[in-house]
């Protein structure tokens, strides 16, 4: 049901643009040179070498050059940074504290400014990291910092989960209250072992295994009523017997007929009397409604939203940020370890931080024990602000997927039941899942999933139209997405993969019946995909828009990470990771039709120098794009992407 060519994977750029490709010397030649170069060199003994392995493609590169800190000793105290006019300067409370106190010899040490401007300065009316600024000229005056007063009456950025020192203190010391956690993770695993021996009685009685646990992927592929789910028309004149069970007796005591019917899309119990009652959800009316001392779980309406999905590394807050300036619906923070923020670990908790402006915002957690994972649940819901939390099943990272975690879990299916029971009992939010079609490609398992989730209290459901093993290289299966919506009826189920623009967006939506669409790599490479959905058309996004939203990219991350040394070279690598994925987007008008996900580029140049330094694969020109928003670079900088797939 997608909307992409397989075979068509080259980007139909306008000939005026393509830059000719150098003459390639023939392969009589290539033989010739090497032959001259292999008499002239002497032979050398190839048995003590190992043979050279072939270069893996995909994945990650493992030997990325890291960050280096600077030693503590060359670092001002934080006590010292932020003293104002008027100020004297305070002592330490640390006696042993490693780090410098000498304001004079600090700032003669300190290297130049990167500019002349402090965006949070001028932003706030303070820099909350004052004399370790790298753009302290702004608002550093002699040993001191200025603070002016704003309008609004800001101080810095609206940020939320920040994580509180008492609660930190009691996780490190094992002493926060989890007795909520314990007991929701009993009834869970009793009702799952429950479950288990009610299915084992059913398979015996009946000889064939449980409906609820194995439904074939047949079951599900059918048309017509797909069809009638994406065009919302009911099925009137067809009435389909689902069962004969045995004969009931009335309130009389003698035997009628009974067999289930579906009509208008409902199943109704049709007796021998004539008589009709609707099987199914119970309606409204028989609804047992919560007193006003009971709990309410929040609700989100999800059909027809735009969906930012969770991506690691690469989905941090600043770039959330720029996602919602285009009209993202809903936001969700990087995966995070459930066991790592149990621990308390600030690097962690970062991950789950929201800005004031992702006005619906999940955080997704990964794990692989159902206690662990229910703890973490109850941790969140009582320390941190989000309106949904979400499961992540679909990793494929190994380190992840051999611990039993990510898109393990669709494989450990009483371990994922127990989880989601015990979680939805501590949560006061909904609680998703993010899935892939399955581990395997030849064995399909979402529809399953599905289905058992709506027994859950699943509110929505995410499925990435691949599997683990395919990772990138293959389309995403966008007809069994289409299937898995039609087995998630009336529960909401959202598809994801290979959608780069509004025309994608409207296939996919449009020929599937889900009920919305999560938006990864597109957003990565033209994060204004967002807007030309609302707007229905495509932009044609100038060089300097582009330059202006990068621009905003790095003060968000200024903001986030920091203005100092460290916290500009976080803002410089995330940026740099960013632009792996940027270069990959073709100006619209430079094209002949429309680009596709998976479809490469020819070298091309752009309409102005810009568009061309854009457009480069060269990590050398990423860095100069950088050092056009942050400075140079140091001396001995290095950058190598995370990400190696040679996959588009």
């Amino acid at each position: 049901m997608s909307n992409i060519d397989i075979k068509d994977v080259v980007a139909h750029i306008k000939k005026e643009f393509i830059i000719p490709p150098e003459p390639r010397e023939t392969k009589a030649e290539a033989k010739d040179e090497d032959d001259k170069a292999s008499a002239t060199e002497p032979e050398q003994d190839k048995t003590s070498e190992p043979p050279r392995k072939k270069q893996k493609l995909t994945g990650t590169h493992k030997n990325r050059p890291k960050l280096v800190k600077a030693p503590r000793s060359s670092k001002l105290c934080r006590a010292l940074w932020c003293l104002e006019k008027g100020d004297e300067t305070s002592s330490c409370s640390y006696p042993k504290c490693d780090f410098m106190h000498d304001i004079s010899a600090f700032l003669s040490a300190k290297p130049s400014d990167l500019g002349p401007e402090c965006h949070n300065f001028r932003t706030y009316g303070r820099c909350h990291y004052g004399l370790v600024c790298r753009f302290g000229g702004d608002h550093i005056e002699g040993e001191r910092n200025k603070v002016e007063q704003r309008p609004n009456g800001v101080t810095g950025p609206a940020t939320s989960n920040t994580l509180k020192k008492e609660v930190q203190h009691l996780l490190r010391k094992r002493q926060y209250d989890f007795t909520k956690a314990k007991e929701a993770n009993r009834k869970a695993q009793s009702e799952v072992a429950k479950n288990a021996d009610k299915a084992k009685n059913s398979e015996k009685a009946t000889g064939t295994p449980d409906s609820t646990t194995t439904v074939p992927a047949t079951a599900i592929d059918n048309s017509d009523t797909q069809a009638n789910i994406v065009t919302g028309t009911p099925t009137t004149d067809a009435t389909a017997d689902v069962s004969a069970p045995p004969s009931t007796t009335d309130k009389n005591g003698e035997k009628c007929d009974t067999k289930v019917v579906i009509k208008n899309g409902e199943k109704t119990a049709c007796e021998g009397n004539g008589q009709t009652h609707h099987l199914g959800p119970a309606s409204d009316e028989d609804l047992v409604k919560p007193t006003a001392g009971e709990r309410r779980k929040k609700t989100i309406d999800w059909r027809g939203k735009t969906y930012l999905a969770p991506l690691t590394t690469l989905g941090n807050l600043p770039f959330r940020r720029i996602c919602k300036k285009f009209g993202a619906d809903i936001t969700c923070g990087e995966m995070a370890l459930a066991a790592n923020l149990l621990q308390g670990f600030p690097s962690e908790w970062a991950l789950v931080k929201r800005h004031a402006s992702e006005d619906c915002f999940g955080i997704q957690l990964c794990g692989s024990n159902a206690e662990t994972m229910v703890k973490c649940a109850q941790l969140l819901d009582e320390n941190a602000d989000f309106d949904f939390m979400d499961i992540n099943m679909g990793c494929p990272i190994d380190l992840i997927y051999k611990q039993g975690g990510g898109s393990a879990l669709m494989r450990r299916q009483g371990c994922l039941e127990q989880m989601v029971r015990g979680m939805t009992q501590v949560l006061s939010r909904p609680l998703t899942l993010k899935m892939r079609t399955a581990v395997y490609r030849d064995t399909k398992v979402a529809h399953n999933l599905v289905q058992r989730a709506k027994l859950w209290d699943i509110s929505m459901v995410t499925i990435h139209g691949r599997s683990k093993e395919q990772r990138y290289l293959k389309l995403a299966d966008w007809d069994y997405v289409g299937q898995c919506a039609v087995a998630a009826q009336p529960m909401p189920l959202f598809g994801n993969g290979d959608v780069l623009s509004y025309e994608d967006y409207n296939a996919c939506l449009n020929n599937t019946g889900v009920a919305g669409i999560m938006i990864a790599r597109g957003a990565l490479i033209k994060p204004w995909v967002f807007q030309e959905i609302k707007e229905q058309r495509h932009w044609d996004i100038s060089s300097s828009e582009r330059l202006d939203m990068l621009r905003d990219f790095t003060n968000f991350g200024l903001e986030h990470w920091g203005s100092d040394n460290e916290g500009v070279e976080k803002t410089r690598r995330f940026l740099l990771e960013w632009l792996s994925f940027l270069h990959r987007y073709v100006p619209v008008g430079l094209l002949e039709s429309t680009q596709k996900i998976n479809q490469q580029p020819p070298a091309f140049r752009g309409r102005d120098d810009l568009e061309t330094l854009m457009a480069s694969r060269s990590v050398n020109d990423w860095i100069k794009i950088s050092e056009m928003l942050l400075g140079s670079v140091p001396a001995d900088f290095a950058f190598l992407p995370k990400h190696k797939a040679n996959a588009y």
